[in-house]
């Protein structure tokens, strides 16, 4: 049985025994024959409350957030489609777009130039956000669960404030996209290191599909609700990473319909766990290092067997990456379980640690085995991970029932009845 995993901006085709093999990918879903088109009856005709453009008013200031560079947003449809909206009412000196970058690294001038187009880049400001920065940050109160929230400062100060994300499953926020481009995306260090405690990240409703009683999506919830969102914009995207449908309108309501749409798309049911699963990290750019890759090995996770098999392919062509906490936590214990047990204890977060929790809890489940691009067998070997140049070699030598999740985190298998 040949497959084609998602792997990179070319992809990956392998071939594995079909005698054994079980593929699940996402329902199949056509994009729309005129994307622009869809965009504009999302922003003209939105799931709750009146249209863009009857939300704002001549001489007010707008801040647009968006992803950052490691998400498949489709910026260069969206923030056109928003701009044609405001056109006649805003000035483009008005405007502000702000990239979600959380706490990784800010975006360079040729990748903004990739991810927004030229013609955006050279007509609107726009600001990578930075965490760390307390100087961009405004004190915004405690929200949620005691939060304490600190918010960029061109976000909050505003007339117009605008989330424009994609929706897909979060393995440990329920669902992306919505109230996740307020906080984490904007907000400061302090801000997303609560967010992203060992408790939150350790409670069991912390998890793919999940967003009411999920600590995580609750408290993000509460913090865009509080500090205020005029209008959201999100679309759910299919393997091509095309717009298959695009909502728009007051931020929860939504977000709740398009993730009622990924869920329909994403979320399929199986009879029994795998011996062995080969996941992706859904290709380009979601599988550009290794710290994203997680979300793959994660979904493979739900239907592994204990003591089973992960194969995981993802580029990873931007390393661990380079910059960050998470190579330095993830390689400060001598095992997966050695990690989980001292990052379960603390009291106090490190940055990116979220991540090395999850990780070191597949690990403690499943044997994980990676295959990359651009890090070494000696990388992974300190990252507690093994390497293969040849995932159907390795799929044959290992013996049980084989699940391949084509595109990775797009779909999450789950154990029907569960």
């Amino acid at each position: 049985m040949r497959v084609d995993l998602a792997y990179g901006t070319g992809g990956l085709v392998v071939d594995l025994p079909d005698d054994r093999t079980t593929v699940i990918a996402p329902v199949a879903r056509p994009a729309v024959p005129d994307e622009a088109a869809e965009l504009r009856r999302a922003l003209r005709e939105p799931v709750a409350g009146p249209p863009l453009r009857e939300r704002v008013r001549p001489g007010q200031t707008v801040a647009i957030s968006a992803c950052d560079g490691t998400r498949p947003q489709p910026r260069r449809l969206m923030i056109p489609a928003i701009l044609a909206e405001l056109d006649g009412i805003i000035d483009l000196d008005d405007v502000v777009i702000l990239v979600a970058t959380g706490t990784h690294r800010g975006n360079s001038d040729a990748e903004l130039r990739a991810m927004f187009g030229d013609q955006v880049v050279d007509a609107v400001r726009i600001v990578n956000h930075d965490a760390r920065d307390a100087s961009s940050l405004r004190w915004m109160g405690r929200h949620g669960k005691d939060v304490p929230v600190w918010l960029n400062r061109e976000w909050t100060d505003a007339d117009v404030r605008i989330t424009t994300g994609f929706v897909e499953p979060h393995f440990f926020a329920g669902f992306s996209g919505g109230p996740k481009l307020v906080a984490p995306g904007l907000a400061a260090l302090e801000t997303v290191l609560t967010l992203h405690d060992a408790a939150r990240i350790g409670d069991p409703r912390a998890t793919w599909g999940v967003i009411q009683g999920n600590p995580v999506h609750d408290d993000v919830r509460a913090i865009a609700a509080a500090t205020g969102v005029t209008f959201a914009l999100d679309v759910v995207l299919n393997r091509e990473q095309r717009i298959v449908r695009a909502f728009g309108g007051d931020l929860l309501p939504m977000h709740a319909a398009a993730t009622a749409a990924a869920r329909a798309a994403a979320m399929r049911p199986v009879r029994e766990p795998f011996d062995v699963v080969v996941t992706t990290n859904a290709g380009f750019p979601l599988d550009q290092n290794l710290y994203q890759s997680v979300k793959g090995m994660s979904a493979a996770a739900q239907v592994v067997k204990p003591g089973g098999t992960i194969v995981c392919a993802a580029e990873c062509r931007d390393g661990f990456p380079g910059h960050g906490s998470y190579r330095d936590v993830l390689t400060s214990a001598a095992s997966p379980e050695a990690l989980f047990e001292e990052i379960s204890r603390r009291t106090e977060t490190v940055p990116d640690q979220w991540q090395v929790q999850i990780q070191a809890r597949i690990q403690r489940h499943a044997r994980v085995i990676m295959h990359t691009s651009h890090l070494t067998d000696a990388d992974l070997a300190a990252a507690h991970l093994e390497q293969t140049g040849d995932i159907a070699a390795t799929v044959r030598a290992l013996p049980g029932r084989v699940c391949v999740l084509p595109e990775g985190p797009m779909t999450i298998p789950y154990l029907a009845g569960e």
